[in-house]
């Protein structure tokens, strides 16, 4: 049961030292979602042969360009190959003006059907019986969301040994994952912890976009296996990274352990550092279970 983030670009404005502006792809079982599309995104991701024909949900956090000027390369490549199938792109109104004006001026029609869904405030914006998603706001120059994804799981586990025993019909074995308890036909009540398992927590994911530093995004991630958390600079430049709307390698991950959370990924680095060494110890030195979001690398959730 596959539940993994692959970075594709890890730094922020500028290309620099061979990284590439913000993308991830997300590989939940069959379903690859990605988050943010910079510049070359669709090279990173054959690159990294993650397959774009699996990706159904696209989220763009915001409307600066590192995070979104990959996109209408990304949607014409797909349609170049010949792309059927429906695709989910969700991000700030604007956004959907900015795709359907690069198609009308190069007189592209896609032969697949994007459908687009605004974000302008927080809250659940996909809810399969497999997976959702939620939209948060983060507090950058302009508006910014971060986006958390969570794996459903079935809330119990049949007992089959026990279920069997007890002459349960299997039609019925939905409804005990469910948490329903069963009556047999001479009335006897069979409680469902009895024929079934606790089934273990699915999992959980949160990209915290651009953001300065913030302590609300610590109750609103709270408790998730991973976070991922901006850190464009080390400490040192504090004041820059907040007169930018930037945070800092020790806010981020003061941020995952006010969360509570397992594991910290940070990323967006700033293009002024060639080497990333100092992000991982200053951030380590507050939350040891950071990791650096190194491009071509996939973190397991």
């Amino acid at each position: 049961m596959m539940f993994g983030v692959t970075i594709l670009g890890n730094n922020s404005a500028l290309p620099a030292y061979d990284r590439h502006p913000t993308a991830q792809a997300i590989t939940l079982n069959e379903q690859v979602f990605l988050i943010d599309c910079g510049e070359g995104t669709q090279m990173q991701l054959a690159r990294y042969k993650v397959k774009r024909g699996r990706i159904n949900h696209i989220f763009i956090s915001h409307l600066h360009g590192d995070h979104y000027f990959g996109l209408i390369g990304l949607l014409t490549s797909m349609g170049l190959l010949g792309r059927e199938q429906d695709l989910h792109l969700y991000g700030p109104p604007a956004l959907e003006q900015i795709i359907n004006l690069q198609l009308e001026v190069a007189s592209t029609t896609l032969p697949f059907t994007i459908h687009f869904h605004g974000i302008e405030k927080e809250g659940m914006i996909v809810d399969h019986p497999k997976f959702s998603v939620e939209c948060f706001s983060t507090r950058h120059r302009i508006p910014c969301f971060g986006f958390i994804i969570r794996e459903k799981k079935k809330p119990r586990k049949i007992n089959r040994d026990a279920a069997i025993a007890a002459n349960i019909p299997s039609v019925y074995y939905e409804r005990l994952k469910n948490g329903d308890d069963y009556e047999t036909r001479e009335g006897k009540l069979i409680k469902n912890e009895t024929v079934t398992y606790p089934n273990i927590p699915g999992r959980s994911y949160a990209f915290s976009a651009d953001t300065i530093y913030d302590p609300s995004i610590a109750e609103k991630t709270k408790g998730v296996n991973m976070l991922y958390h901006e850190a464009t600079y080390l400490k040192d430049l504090e004041e820059r990274a907040a007169a930018r709307y930037h945070s800092t390698t020790i806010q981020a991950a003061s941020i995952a352990k006010q969360a509570g959370v397992q594991q910290l990924l940070i990323g967006h680095f700033s293009s002024k550092y060639e080497t990333l060494d100092d992000f991982l110890t200053e951030a380590q030195s507050v939350f040891p279970n950071t990791q650096l979001a190194i491009e071509g690398t996939t973190y397991l959730i």
